[in-house]
């Protein structure tokens, strides 16, 4: 397959190029730019520059504002609650984020609902920043309802990933993001696309089959990991990011979508914890004893959450990112 290489600040200004070629305003296009590109750059495809296409085609189908502005509502002391309205989630998420800081340095835990977002990246995008101020974060959203529950064949639960992440002194942090899905649906798009089979278990056709053609579970519907124990975390995240936020169940942001193929409408929730409030001046030895844990999986050959991430922001930062020829083209066809 040919490849075309791009240094990560080439990839930045292809996407932002894009992003404000279509419409996107310039506070827009730089959040969702940089979140594409990092996708890219932490070895992540299916949250890199491949989403450009669905988020333009999201915007031509009226399906996401292009420049509505973040309205943040401080509603309790522990709560802060932004309201995107309609457009992607990262800009309410970046702007909201300072006070989720300072409301979690002051009580210990608090939370974050962005409401009437649409939601596309990658939830290590969102626990980072707070892992790197020395928090505990854990985030989670409902999608489309793409994946039937244990024991049922139609699609009701979102892809719907939960992302933890734990802060570390002079280590990356430890950070998993994983949809209670068997996949992420991008990676079933990405088999798709490239004509691809994709393992078993991830989807089933429209007629309830086991099936490992991608077309035929994109049409049909994907699995939750795990059987009834993925289920069950699917069914948490749906009434966490759904109804207890004021927001969107999956089966609801289809819905709302009504058939036009936009990118998931609805809400976010993000816990900010502090372990110094939980812990006072005890909390370095804590923390150190979370290592130990750390250590011990390392010593039996167990790979750490986020690693590989890791591993691959060392390399493109310094070599780039290759994608393919096709992508590329795909992608500037996007530049009005």
């Amino acid at each position: 397959m040919e490849m075309v290489n791009l240094s990560l600040t080439e990839a930045y200004a292809l996407a932002y190029k894009v992003l404000r070629g279509n419409g996107f305003s310039e506070a827009h296009a730089a959040v969702v730019a940089k979140n594409v590109t990092h996708g890219e750059r932490d070895g992540c495809a299916s949250h890199g520059l491949w989403r450009l296409l669905g988020i333009v085609a999201t915007l031509r189908k009226g399906k996401v504002s292009p420049d509505a502005e973040p309205v943040i509502t401080d509603t309790a002391p522990a709560i802060v609650k932004v309201d995107a309205g309609g457009a992607f989630s990262l800009l309410a998420f970046e702007r909201a984020l300072p006070l989720l800081m300072e409301k979690a340095r002051h009580s210990g835990i608090a939370a974050l609902a962005i409401n009437r977002c649409v939601h596309f990246s990658a939830l290590f995008a969102d626990v980072e920043p707070l892992t790197e101020a020395g928090l505990v974060a854990l985030a989670t959203t409902p999608s489309h309802a793409w994946v039937a529950p244990a024991g049922g064949t139609q699609p009701l639960f979102g892809t719907n990933p939960i992302a933890f992440g734990w802060p570390r002194e002079e280590k990356p942090p430890f950070i998993f993001d994983m949809a209670t899905s068997a996949a992420a649906r991008g990676e079933i798009q990405l088999h798709q696309r490239a004509g691809k089979a994709v393992p078993e278990g991830w989807g089933i056709d429209g007629d309830g089959q086991a099936t490992t053609d991608a077309q035929a579970i994109l049409d049909g519907a994907m699995l939750t990991f795990g059987g009834h124990k993925g289920s069950a975390l699917a069914a948490m995240v749906e009434l966490l990011a759904g109804p207890l936020i004021g927001d969107m169940t999956s089966a609801e942001s289809l819905a709302w979508d009504n058939g036009a193929g936009g990118l998931p409408y609805g809400g976010e929730l993000i816990l900010a914890l502090d372990p110094v409030r939980f812990l006072g001046l005890d909390a370095p030895r804590h923390l150190a004893r979370a290592e130990m844990l750390f250590a011990g999986m390392q010593r039996q050959g167990a790979r750490l959450p986020g690693e590989r991430r890791y591993h691959s922001r060392t390399r493109t930062i310094r070599d780039g990112v290759e994608i393919a020829h096709s992508l590329f083209k795909d992608i500037s066809a996007l530049v009005k």
